[in-house]
């Protein structure tokens, strides 16, 4: 009965909230508050248990691709499509599915995790297995430092039952991965051919691990990043007999390898890494029933998770929104726009406490910037005069400043351009009219 309640109660929260447009965690708060094992519950009866996707970057994504592999390949993936990856966010994604006996239908549970939380989530829901993308300078005034994130990392890949995946090209995740060998757990890799990293401008942008060898051999990739196109890129899926990868050819060697051309949601080395890892989880989960074929097709019709290289139509213009959670997302993603934006706008608020680290950023594939809006925006005005980059107006209020910008003429070429944090792409989508920032019901 406890659960019914659970169940019905946060449902009536979300629909109230949806009056007012957009998603919230208040749901899963309800819902939590009325049953408090409700997430462990939930996902109790799924036959191929729950994967964990966490690290700095590009956890959303990755997870949207995985959920999108497993379900052409005709798996029932329950996830949670919005990015809410703590607690309430998890349990505000199940009430959108789950039946009133509080138990999710499907066959797997595919779940973005909050890198501090997930050791929390992991004796609630108890992964089968994790997936571990990198390490990166992200939130110093919540993480402290690097090496944090690392330990949280690994108590993850710990915490999971049958096996872990993580990026050999991040020091710190090799290292971890490599400990993890060591102690006998099942471990793959995922990697970069070693020539695209030198011709990305600033590499992958992972933190640097300079602590010393590590504790044993990690097992060669079985996916590797082999090229890199504008928004397509070619995995290389190693045979079981794959030998250790070439760093003088910057590939894989291994014997019995095939590829598969895949479409990418954005520019960037980036989104193909993330797609590695996707792709070398579903590798690992379904075993002989994987088909790389799958793969390509799940890839050439994924929709981009909202704020990450998303194009919104608004009027009869499109509009691109590139989201900078924290330095590394920002530079790669300026690092691989295809030429600096006719029109840009720029907003940032207290969802970036400490906006310092812009000057560490390398600028220069910007030309101007026409607004800037937000708490900081000053902050960021000031920076891009340092950096030499004219900027049009200085409007701190979103609604004005972004009634501005749209009415700019429509660019001659490409298209309107917004570089945001989190929580202003929130408020700008909601602006614009697009409400859907739960990610969809899946």
């Amino acid at each position: 009965m406890r659960y019914r309640l659970a169940v019905v109660a946060g449902r009536l929260a979300r629909w109230l909230l949806r009056l007012r447009g957009g998603g919230s965690a208040v749901p899963g708060r309800v819902a939590l508050a009325i049953a408090p094992r409700f997430l462990e519950r939930s996902v109790s009866r799924l036959p191929l248990g729950v994967v964990f996707v966490s690290g700095s970057n590009g956890k959303s994504t990755t997870t949207n691709m995985l959920t999108g592999i497993l379900r052409e390949h005709g798996l029932n993936v329950f996830t949670n499509p919005s990015g809410g990856n703590l607690p309430q966010g998890i349990a505000s994604a199940l009430l959108a599915t789950v039946p009133l006996d509080g138990y999710v239908r499907g066959d797997v549970g595919v779940i973005e995790v909050d890198e501090a939380y997930g050791v929390e989530l992991a004796n609630v829901l108890k992964p089968r297995a994790s997936l571990l993308l990198n390490v990166q300078i992200d939130q110093l005034n919540r993480f402290f430092e690097p090496t944090r994130v690392v330990g949280m990392l690994r108590s993850i890949g710990a915490s999971s039952s049958d096996f872990v995946v993580v990026n050999a090209d991040d020091d710190s995740l090799s290292r971890v991965g490599a400990e993890l060998v060591a102690e006998g757990r099942d471990v793959s890799t995922f990697a970069v051919a070693a020539a695209l990293i030198a011709a990305s401008p600033n590499g992958l942008a992972n933190v640097e691990d300079f602590s010393g060898a590590v504790s044993a051999e990690l097992p060669a990739p079985t996916v590797t990043v082999a090229e890199l196109g504008a928004r397509t890129a070619r995995l290389e899926l190693n045979g079981p007999d794959a030998q250790a990868r070439s760093d003088a050819e910057g590939g894989s060697d291994a014997e019995g390898a095939e590829s598969v051309e895949i479409a990418l949601p954005a520019r960037g080395l980036h989104y193909a890494v993330d797609a590695a890892g996707a792709t070398a989880m579903a590798r690992r989960l379904l075993g002989g029933r994987f088909r790389s074929d799958a793969v390509s097709r799940a890839m050439s019709s994924l929709r981009t998770v909202y704020g990450r290289g998303e194009t919104l139509r608004v009027g009869d213009e499109d509009i691109e929104i590139i989201m900078m959670k924290n330095p590394p997302s920002l530079q790669l993603n300026l690092d691989y726009l295809d030429e600096a934006p006719e029109q840009v706008f720029v907003a940032v608020d207290e969802g970036t406490p400490d906006p310092s680290w812009i000057y560490d950023i390398d600028l220069s594939s910007l030309e101007h910037v026409d607004v800037i809006s937000g708490t900081k925006a000053w902050q960021f005005a000031t920076r891009f005069g340092y950096a030499g980059i004219p900027v049009g107006s200085v409007v701190p209020e979103l609604r004005p400043a972004l009634t501005a910008f749209l009415a700019l003429p429509k660019p001659a070429r490409g298209t309107k351009t917004m570089i945001v944090n989190y929580e202003q792409m929130m408020l700008i989508r909601k602006q614009l009219g697009f409400l859907d920032l739960e990610g969809g019901e899946q």
